[in-house]
């Protein structure tokens, strides 16, 4: 499936402070994909993700892989039509 896709991705557990954003800027920006991971004041990381259907799902796999700094305890994610209006990857 090759269409362009919007990957909205709330990641739980201990994922603040550990150095999971950089990480996943790192693999999001590996894939070509534009987006940010966000700190939420409930202790989430929002990930968004914008690029090819393939790209993203490999992004949204690598999240739940258990090879992320921090500890992963699920993740929750949803498929969006893309709204263009991203540029790079961010840290938030």
């Amino acid at each position: 499936m090759g269409s362009t896709v919007r990957l909205s991705a709330w990641v739980h557990g201990l994922v603040q402070g550990v150095g999971f954003r950089w990480w996943t800027r790192s693999r999001a920006l590996e894939l070509g994909l534009v987006g940010y991971a966000a700190n939420t004041r409930d202790g989430r990381v929002h990930v968004v993700a914008e690029g090819p259907h393939s790209a993203c799902s490999r992004l949204l796999e690598l999240l739940r892989s258990g090879d992320t700094p921090g500890r992963v305890s699920v993740v929750v994610e949803s498929w969006e039509p893309v709204r263009d209006n991203l540029i790079g990857f961010e840290e938030r």
